[in-house]
């Protein structure tokens, strides 16, 4: 019987091992050195906020797994032989394998910052780094100050975490506003106030120079590069973007470069050998998309995908229009096409906000068409499903912002704002037509 072996039981791992189980009965390997079983990596901070407990965060039963006859191994793999289709174990042991899945996921970045690997300094990626913040900072007497250095979706999470239990944070952002190579200039200014709001520190234009040690070994306070200035901290979280977790790989003869390279039927350029989720690298980009996606949604999508091929219905990767969803403390974010920072040269933004300071969107289109581009909206939920079909059907703007109501996901009785949007967008215009 064919053994198909996945390394990684990430979201991406998981998703292939269910599909490959659904349409075959192929002997199925997943390998995790980071926990026993599967669980869902962007429900960690609610186990440290007290939301819920670690076994709520997993989406399948223990028994699961075998009445599905898939096999668990728990085990770091610390070499390819891509000639003899055997991995080699930290531990020793060997595992062949006929069909191999990459699936390894992130690792936080270090940039070489003296002091980086001291106690007290972690990510906040895997369940590891769940168990050491509960021991560095599990509460405001033992943690009395945290320094959190970048500024994505990952920094603002643990800035969440730490502020839930009343830990005061510094929050050391370099770009001149929050997460602003992302979002438009109104939204990265009206998140900038609602982190400052919540008391957090927030730190502008401010990078990392060096983490320095108390005598024990534990990290004692942080240097700004700008001002040399000295944070006392008891805990530093490195939250300045991740990258694809491959060293192990380097070497086998499987081509890397940033993440593990791979075609549009996320095959290597090994035969039998295939990357998914946050780890592979496209060799030729996806329309706008970067060629590293570390997303949730993709990552499922490319497991899916790669069951189908697995199994003989070869399948390319086609992850449609780019869609992403976040939380900025209580503030929930959506993106459906494209709204870039700063609009491209035919491009147009049109930005709308609410005076309470907690919700806006931003709407791109074609200045010369008219055609809607993208859209990102804060504190207002809107249906992907509509979205998608509007950006299929190359709707234009107008029509868009006509039929907002249709799109709008909030619950019964919540405020509806599609009347004020309106009516903004129509005094833009005017603005515009003068």
């Amino acid at each position: 019987m064919e053994h198909i072996v996945i390394i990684g039981n990430g979201i991406s791992g998981v998703t292939a091992a269910r599909h490959i189980r659904k349409l075959s009965d192929k002997q199925i390997t997943l390998i995790s050195a980071e926990t026993d079983y599967f669980f869902s990596r962007t429900a960690l901070m609610y186990v440290y906020m007290g939301h819920m407990t670690f076994e709520h965060t997993q989406p399948y039963e223990h028994w699961f797994w075998e009445k599905n006859n898939i096999n668990l191994k728990n085990g770091y793999v610390q070499s390819i032989d891509v000639n003899g289709k055997t991995l080699h174990f930290s531990n020793g042991d060997l595992m062949t394998y006929d069909k191999l899945i990459i699936a390894t996921g992130s690792k936080p970045n270090k940039f070489g910052w003296p002091g980086q690997d001291l106690k007290g300094v972690m990510g906040m990626y895997h369940k590891q780094d769940l168990e050491s913040l509960e021991n560095y900072a599990p509460d405001n007497k033992v943690c009395k100050r945290a320094v959190i250095v970048g500024g994505g979706l990952i920094g603002i999470e643990l800035a969440e975490m730490l502020n839930s239990r009343n830990i005061p944070v510094s929050f050391l952002v370099r770009e001149s506003s929050f997460w602003n190579g992302v979002l438009p200039e109104g939204e990265s200014a009206m998140i900038n106030r609602h982190i400052r709001n919540h008391h957090i520190d927030l730190r502008l234009r401010s990078s990392l120079k060096a983490i320095k040690a108390d005598r024990n070994g534990k990290v004692k306070s942080v240097i700004i590069e700008e001002t040399g200035e000295e944070i006392f901290c008891d805990l530093v979280g490195l939250t300045a973007g991740v990258s694809p977790n491959i060293d192990f790989i380097k070497g086998s003869g499987i081509e890397t470069h940033r993440g593990v390279k791979v075609n549009r039927f996320l095959e290597t350029n090994i035969p039998d050998i295939y990357a998914i989720g946050d780890c592979a690298e496209q060799r030729e980009p996806i329309g706008l998309r970067r060629p590293v996606e570390a997303v949730w949604y993709t990552g499922r999508m490319m497991g899916e995908t790669v069951a189908h091929t697995i199994c003989g219905h070869r399948k390319p990767y086609q992850p449609g229009h780019w869609f992403n969803s976040a939380k900025f403390f209580d503030i929930e974010y959506q993106t459906y096409g494209w709204v870039f920072a700063n609009p491209g040269e035919h491009e147009a933004h049109f930005h709308w906000k609410h005076e309470d300071d907690t919700k806006c969107i931003t709407m791109s289109y074609d200045k010369l068409s008219r055609k809607f581009l993208g859209i990102n909206t804060f504190g207002i939920r809107m249906r992907h499903e509509v979205f998608d079909q509007w950006l299929t059907e190359n709707r234009d703007v107008d029509y868009v912002i006509q039929n907002l109501n249709e799109a709008n996901f909030d619950p019964e009785f919540y405020t509806r704002f599609e009347k004020d949007i309106l009516h903004a967008y129509h005094s833009q215009q005017q603005i515009e037509s003068l």
